[in-house]
């Protein structure tokens, strides 16, 4: 029987990011040889060394990035591709603005509907490439980028439409009342000087469910059969068509929670009214393949992603663009792209010594006619 060689997804993440920051480095000695190496380092020790408020900011920067990879990982297990992360991401910031601003007689638990609001809104911009896809046979790809723009000028014209919501001044969203902010957790206190709130610890605790829900349970392997093989999942009596909405409606509420936490932060994000589609959907791109889209794997693909990306801010210090560091994380998700062709490589030479399955079930049936042949000689010589 074949065995899958359980190391080659972190080893595969591994080379990648071996190869992203070697090529880094080089960008780095092409951009500033003296600087080089200092700002190299500093990349690499940047959050550590300054502190908590550094490790904070690490946590602050992996929110979003380990919810919306999970929305895209979730996707790719059931064998879609949700790049509408990010229309999905800004519905779910317009669904928590909108509570955040506006119902003010909830009290206490104004953040908990927000956030709610925001899955939801999430969920249903979600659900339409889904529907389109299993109704229709609509490439979900080509409608979640158009609904990433749809999503995009429909929250631009309602925020700057209402009163309430939008700030003339600065051409964005009003800020949020402190009363509708998400819960610190004292991580203010013990992270002091960082915006990392409680956000980070649903986004542990939603990669945490979403491992067991598609590793535990029936609805898990239901939605990853139809992934894998839609003709053989329905004639084994699985619904291909609930299965993918359903998949994407997950998908987008992901993404739509993740929205509402950065708006429900009360670290001063807002609604920017501009033509912009926001970078956080398709960070989650990135944040799954470095992943190898296991929820697990993702939490620390979002986390290390974060950790350079705390780390790079201090790269103006010694004279280099705060741009640059994104130019070293885009090479190292160029890298992540590879990883599973570097997994099917090391999958096939930890195999390659192993006989396929129907040669070893072949080598079985023959053995069990020869005992059986043997007995019955046996039998006539006594």
């Amino acid at each position: 029987m074949k065995k899958s060689f359980d190391f080659a997804p972190f080893i595969s993440s591994l080379v990648a990011i071996i190869c992203g920051l070697v090529i880094g480095f080089i960008i780095l000695l092409v951009a500033n040889t003296k600087e080089a190496v200092p700002g190299f380092v500093t990349i690499l020790t940047g959050s550590v060394a300054h502190g908590m408020k550094g490790i904070g900011q690490v946590l602050y920067y992996a929110t979003p990035l380990i919810l919306c990879g999970l929305s895209v990982g979730f996707a790719f297990k059931t064998g879609l591709f949700n790049i509408g992360g990010s229309g999905q991401f800004l519905m779910g910031s317009f669904g928590g603005v909108l509570i955040g601003l506006t119902c003010k007689s909830l009290g206490p638990m104004q953040w908990v509907v927000a956030l709610l609001f925001a899955t939801l809104l999430g969920a249903l911009w979600g659900a339409i490439p889904g529907i389109l896809k299993a109704y229709f046979n609509v490439n979900e790809v080509i409608t979640c980028i158009m609904l990433n723009y749809i999503a995009l000028f429909w929250v631009n014209m309602t925020v700057k439409g209402n009163t309430a919501l939008f700030n003339t001044l600065r051409n964005e969203s009003k800020d949020i009342p402190a009363a509708a902010t998400i819960p610190k957790l004292d991580f203010d206190k013990f992270f002091a000087g960082s915006s990392v709130n409680s956000g980070i610890v649903i986004a542990i605790i939603a990669a945490i469910v979403l491992y067991i829900v598609l590793e535990k349970t029936t609805f898990g392997y239901e939605l990853k059969a139809c992934g894998f093989n839609k003709v053989a999942s329905k004639y084994a009596g699985i619904n291909e068509n609930r299965s993918i909405v359903l998949s994407m409606l997950i998908a987008g509420a992901i993404c739509g929670l993740a929205g509402g936490i950065m708006l429900l932060s009360g670290t001063g994000r807002h609604i920017e009214v501009k033509d912009v589609i926001p970078n956080e959907g398709f960070n989650g791109i990135s944040v799954a393949l470095l992943g190898i889209s296991n929820p697990i794997g993702i939490i620390f693909s979002g986390l290390f992603i974060a950790y350079l990306t705390a780390g790079g801010f201090y790269l103006q210090l010694f004279h280099f663009s705060k741009e640059i560091i994104d130019i070293i994380i885009a090479i190292i998700i160029y890298f992540s792209a590879f990883a599973l062709i570097i997994k099917m490589m090391l999958t096939k030479f930890a195999n390659r010594n192993q006989k396929p399955e129907y040669e070893v079930i072949k080598e079985q049936k023959a053995r069990k006619d020869a005992g059986i042949a043997f007995k019955d000689l046996k039998v006539k010589e006594e």
